[in-house]
């Protein structure tokens, strides 16, 4: 008996019997998107994503623009390299490949976006455009006596 009956493992686990068996990778790799974890701040001047990312090296994630107006962040946790005489107690830690996907605003100029890597924390930078303030039509009426 699953002691937890309403987890999401027991939950796919009913709707769809076989699925776990067939698809092992299936949770870690919900647990690596799930868990790739990003802040978005709007500032006057820019855009700025923060995405928690610890262990991984620059060269282990990418940053793209597509269309002009997605922000799409791809990498890879890799599995530890293991020696045969190794015996593991644990395994929490997620690995695999993780897309975050982001729709930027009108305002955003993805043509400089810059990206930078500090201890873990990838932080994107987009700075924002001045959009024209929006021309107001109220004409006033002169009121006649009649």
């Amino acid at each position: 008996m699953d002691p937890f009956p309403f987890s999401s493992s027991s939950l796919m686990r009913a709707a769809f019997p076989s699925f776990p068996d067939q698809h092992p990778s299936f949770a870690r790799d919900v647990a690596a998107v799930a868990n790739t974890q990003v802040d978005w701040k709007e500032t006057p001047d820019s855009h700025i994503f923060k995405a928690n990312l610890p262990g991984l090296a620059k060269e282990d994630v990418k940053v793209h623009v597509e269309d002009g107006h997605v922000l799409q962040i791809t990498g890879e946790r890799k599995q530890e390299e293991t020696s045969s005489g190794d015996r593991w107690h644990r395994v929490e830690r997620s690995r695999g490949s993780f897309l975050r996907r982001f729709r930027l605003p009108e305002n955003a100029k993805a043509e400089e976006v810059k990206a930078g890597m500090e201890n873990g924390v990838l932080t994107i930078t987009i700075p924002k455009v001045a959009l024209p303030e929006p021309k107001s039509n109220i004409r006033t009426i002169d009121i006649s006596s009649s």
